[in-house]
């Protein structure tokens, strides 16, 4: 890298950032370790931002006849130094796909959307038309493609366009498809999940299993999405993920190279900062991978420490299952907030719809996503079961979860929630009351995970997530804590001052229950007050100095919506 390129945030295209001399950092080696592979159809999973789309661009410019005689936009890489990949170049015919914009509320939306991804496909090899390779009959079929076509023409119309394509250059296609589970995520989110999972299942069978005409194939995503649900039927398959050694360093940008870039763009005092708020990122053997997209912005500007990659784009999925996911997701996330870790079970093969009811395969997803790393991996039992040690991967995905969490209680709901705060410390039980109950009329629904969860579990699912935005709020002051033993059981939250003459607090969370005799939210609120001095919760801030009469204790009863706090 000579000079101080400019740096061209967000552009995707490699041609591009050859042609103009942007900043670059030469990838090109993963087009041989995928061509001496031999696979005929690869999954590769990333974390967004990781350089996916880049490199699908880059493996069209070199492989696609569209770019015959465009050996320059290679020169001087790693690629072009092999003499037997020089004469590869520009050979094939290639299909490249992206699904990045199939984004849909419903999935008839998601189908157009579908189609008017390949309706473009048909559109830019509209020459095959030309000629005489295509059959009269070829070519009505070839007219019949149209957005909003029928769906038993769309799952089937990228295979058809590689055998029109075949027939016309004589020569087998590559098929590029970047960001499948795009519209797969849509789907769990906007509740279409089965309808989607039928679709796509026929879609990929016919693109990239009965297709004689495919000769080698690459398939990109964020996740691995469980082979029953839409890869049922490639075996043909080579998957690899983020813990394959396979293309380790292809996707995002190692140390070495970071710190040589930093160096070059007069920024390599910045190195260890960098490291703290980037690094952490692990792809097989290989430790100390940075996100490209966060590099690539802190050199763009000048050095400025910010949340770059977790602010690219929507968390919308990560955030549902946070927020409606239950106490032990919220208690877990708590812990990784204030930088702990904790262990769990991981399935790299992600099943949507086991997410709401099963807490492993949510970490599953957030590890694939790149919002986890791995301190370690333990094998145990007979079984040799792996149990993994996780926490969030950096500081700047600390910040993200922590603005996620205050994003729960924004807008108007956030002056209220501040007011319910101030009325705590000030020990104003009235507007408590007032305030607790106006946030949870706001809120509820919004932690409801979408199942019908019992009048038991809902009140808990917004509770813990309102002492979760506690846990983010009040840290500057607060030491917040949530179902540790003191005493003779385990209290529901206690929130510690750090400045040690100031007040503490222990909140004891009970919802009104009719089988152990409570007939009004007052019989309720007096178990819970009653449970707190019976189990002796104070003893842990006793112990730690505080007199008794700097302790408040507060029960929460609950009833759906309703609160009652004394």
């Amino acid at each position: 890298m000579g000079g101080r390129p400019i740096v061209n945030i967000g552009e995707q295209r490699f041609d591009r950032i050859r042609e103009e001399d942007r900043f670059y950092i030469d990838k090109t080696g993963f087009i041989r370790e995928w061509w001496n592979t031999g696979s005929a159809v690869t999954l590769i999973t990333r974390p967004r931002r990781f350089g996916k789309t880049l490199n699908m661009s880059m493996t069209e410019c070199f492989f696609s006849n569209k770019y015959a005689d465009r050996g320059d936009l290679f020169e001087g890489l790693d690629i072009w130094s092999d003499e037997k990949y020089r004469q590869l170049q520009g050979t094939y015919p290639v299909i490249s796909l992206s699904f990045a914009g199939i984004k849909a509320t419903n999935c008839d939306e998601m189908k157009y959307r579908m189609t008017e991804v390949v309706a473009d496909l048909y559109n830019d090899n509209i020459r095959i038309m030309q000629g005489t390779a295509l059959s009269p009959n070829e070519k009505e079929y070839y007219e019949s493609i149209k957005i909003g076509m029928d769906d038993r023409i769309a799952v089937g119309a990228v295979r058809q366009m590689a055998k029109f394509m075949n027939s016309y250059y004589g020569k087998e296609i590559i098929i590029l498809l970047d960001e499948y589970d795009t519209p797969m995520q849509e789907a769990w989110l906007g509740g279409y999940w089965d309808e989607a999972v039928s679709f796509f299942k026929s879609f990929f069978a016919m693109t990239f299993k009965t297709n004689p005409h495919l000769y080698r194939g690459i398939i990109t995503g964020i996740t691995r999405i469980s082979k029953e649900s839409i890869f049922s039927e490639l075996n043909n398959l080579k998957v690899v993920t983020a813990t394959s050694n396979q293309y380790a360093t292809s996707f995002g940008f190692t140390e070495e190279e970071v710190f040589q870039a930093l160096d070059d763009m007069g920024l390599g005092d910045q190195k260890q900062g960098v490291k703290q708020w980037y690094d952490g990122f692990t792809f097989g053997k290989y430790t100390d991978i940075y996100n490209p997209w966060s590099i690539t912005s802190f050199i763009e500007e000048e050095g400025k420490y910010r949340a770059y990659w977790a602010n690219t784009s929507s968390n919308s999925l990560v955030n549902s299952l946070i927020q409606t996911g239950t106490k032990e997701i919220k208690q877990t996330m708590e812990i990784l907030i204030k930088g702990g870790s904790f262990k769990a079970m991981i399935d790299e093969q992600i099943v949507f719809n086991q997410l709401d009811g099963d807490t492993d395969a949510v970490w599953s997803l957030l590890l694939a996503t790149g919002y986890l790393k791995i301190l370690e991996v333990e094998v145990v039992g007979e079984d040799k079961t792996q149990l993994y040690t996780l926490t969030l991967t950096n500081r700047e995905v600390t910040i993200m979860f922590k603005n996620m969490v205050r994003g729960w209680f924004a807008g108007d709901t956030e002056s209220i929630y501040n007011e319910f705060i101030r009325a705590m410390l000030s020990d104003n039980v009235r507007k408590m009351n007032t305030f607790m109950n106006k946030v949870a009329l706001q809120t509820f629904s919004s932690f409801d995970s979408g199942n019908h969860p019992s009048e038991e579990t809902q009140p808990e699912r917004f509770y813990h997530g309102f002492v979760l935005g506690m846990v983010v709020n009040l840290a500057d002051r607060y030491k917040v804590r949530s179902n540790r033993e003191s005493g003779y059981g385990r209290y529901d939250v206690l929130i510690e001052p750090l400045d040690r003459t100031e007040k503490a607090f222990i909140f004891e969370f009970k919802v009104l229950d009719a089988d152990d005799e409570e007939k009004t939210l007052e019989d309720t609120l007096a178990n819970a007050r009653r449970q707190i001095d019976e189990k002796n919760y104070e003893a842990e801030l006793i112990a730690e100095g505080f007199a008794p009469e700097q302790i408040r204790k507060y029960g929460f009863a609950f009833r759906g919506k309703e609160c009652l706090i004394g």
